[in-house]
């Protein structure tokens, strides 16, 4: 959200957190960063929206949903980092349909995912959004992709498309210079 704020000017947004302990860190971010007067913070479960935000419709949603499914193990032994990871109120399908029921019609969604869920990412926007386009992210090169970025149009029909992807790592574990450009120096990704 902060990322978005800084290279456009002329945004602005509304950010939803669970855990009350993020929610500040992210409110006093916003505030560190000058940025509080353009984004609203609000306190809430997904599956349970608040009136305000359940009536509302956007331009465009960017969610970071909880990566293992319920389950399935993959928990971490820090509570709020659990939480963070483990689908619990919702599933992905829930998360999917959350974010395309808050979309005006052709509005845009991003997310980013593990790829190895990129089955179940399709099948929950099937018939419901298209232009999906899809980039890959590397850990180093050579290595497969474990997350990627997705988005979509709510009711596209527009063909899905598969991009070259980003390459996140050298062999040392230092980031890659793409990936610099983009984590230190503001350079956007091309979706």
């Amino acid at each position: 959200m902060l990322c978005l704020l800084h290279r456009r000017r002329d945004l602005e947004v509304l950010g939803v957190e669970i855990q009350p302990a993020l929610l500040a860190l992210a409110k006093e971010n916003a505030e560190a960063n000058g940025v509080s007067e353009r984004c609203r913070l609000v306190e809430a479960d997904a599956a349970d929206l608040p009136a305000c935000l359940r009536q509302s419709s956007f331009d465009w949603v960017i969610s970071n949903p909880p990566f293992h499914a319920q389950g399935s193990g993959g928990g971490s032994p820090l509570a709020a980092k659990s939480r963070s990871n483990q689908e619990c109120s919702l599933d992905l399908q829930g998360w999917i349909n959350v974010m395309l029921t808050r979309l005006r019609p052709g509005g845009g969604l991003t997310l980013v995912h593990r790829s190895d869920r990129l089955p179940a990412l399709l099948a929950a926007l099937e018939g419901r959004a298209g232009a999906i386009t899809m980039l890959p992210l590397w850990p180093k090169a050579n290595e497969p992709a474990k997350r990627l970025l997705l988005t979509a149009r709510k009711g596209s029909r527009a063909p899905a498309r598969l991009l070259p992807g980003l390459v996140l790592h050298r062999a040392d574990g230092s980031f890659t210079g793409e990936a610099e450009d983009v984590l230190r120096g503001g350079a956007a990704l091309t979706l």
